[in-house]
């Protein structure tokens, strides 16, 4: 007797393997973004840091403070002994956009204290980068360090230090008029965590979100294109696909200023975003 045809039109979409990133130059490109932050941040006047950052409640010198609380982070889990429990992480990279709601009110406060306690910002940058340079070694991606999400891999912590600094970047330049650049391989890797954490909330396969020069991803169950054109693309540029994953910008506000083509009826990502907390 044959067996019974196996239907897979139920069956959920596959994941894709996660992508792979490489620790060496993740570990530079993060002290690249981090010393262009310091280079701006220390030729702020008194009154530029005394102004609103646009980020919740903070000054512009709360959020300077909170880019270097982004590194230090790094430092003081490479400080703590190998949290115990096996070699799996409790976080893995994909979920740590999705997890960056928890202790929000804290990281504020501490942003706040760090601000106040260390006002000469060049030290704080030259001591911080000195820290992680010293305790962040290459070549151990898989060591597992204890952060505020739970334990991840070292090599997955450090492409979200990318995120932090070059969302904050973004965040500085806007409140205090500036045009710090981005580290080219920090960008990317920030641009392509936040499309693979997309299509990992929603796998599928029928709109296809384009983040040229550094991310594809395709995302939405439904019907999947094969060959050609998708029926459903989003494209958009770098910076506005990261403020749109971190909710700067709304989904309706972009298109309006045309920021983001859609074309297509499933190609609406407004129920989707933002991606962080």
């Amino acid at each position: 007797m044959s067996a019974a045809p196996v239907s897979l039109a139920r069956m959920p979409p596959a994941k894709k393997r996660p992508r792979a990133y490489d620790l060496s130059r993740t570990r530079s490109a993060v002290l690249a973004q981090f010393d262009r932050v310091r280079e701006a941040a220390v030729a702020l006047t008194e009154d530029q840091l005394a102004g609103p950052s646009g980020v919740g409640e903070w000054t512009v010198r709360e959020l300077v403070a909170r880019m270097a609380m982004a590194l230090e982070r790094v430092s003081r889990a490479m400080e703590l002994p190998v949290p115990a429990g096996g070699p799996k992480p409790e976080t893995a990279l994909l979920q740590w956009p999705f997890a960056t709601a928890v202790n929000t009110a804290g990281t504020a406060g501490r942003a706040r204290d760090l601000a106040e306690a260390r006002p000469d910002l060049d030290a704080l940058f030259e001591e911080t980068a000195a820290r992680f340079a010293e305790l962040v070694p290459a070549g151990t991606e898989d060591r597992l360090l204890t952060t505020h999400v739970g334990t991840m891999r070292l090599g997955d912590f450090l492409v979200t230090r990318t995120v932090e600094l070059v969302v904050h970047t973004d965040d500085l330049n806007r409140a205090a008029g500036l045009s710090v650049g981005y580290d080219r391989q920090a960008l990317a890797a920030c641009t392509r965590l936040l499309a693979d954490a997309l299509a990992d909330r929603a796998p599928g396969g029928s709109v296809e979100v384009r983040v040229p020069p550094f991310a594809v991803v395709q995302c939405i169950g439904g019907p999947k294109h094969t060959r050609g054109t998708p029926p459903n693309v989003v494209e958009t540029d770098p910076l506005t696909w990261i403020r749109l994953a971190t909710g700067r910008t709304r989904w309706a506000e972009a298109l309006d200023a045309a920021q983001v083509s859609a074309s297509g009826e499933r190609a609406d990502l407004a129920p989707l975003l933002p991606l962080t907390g």
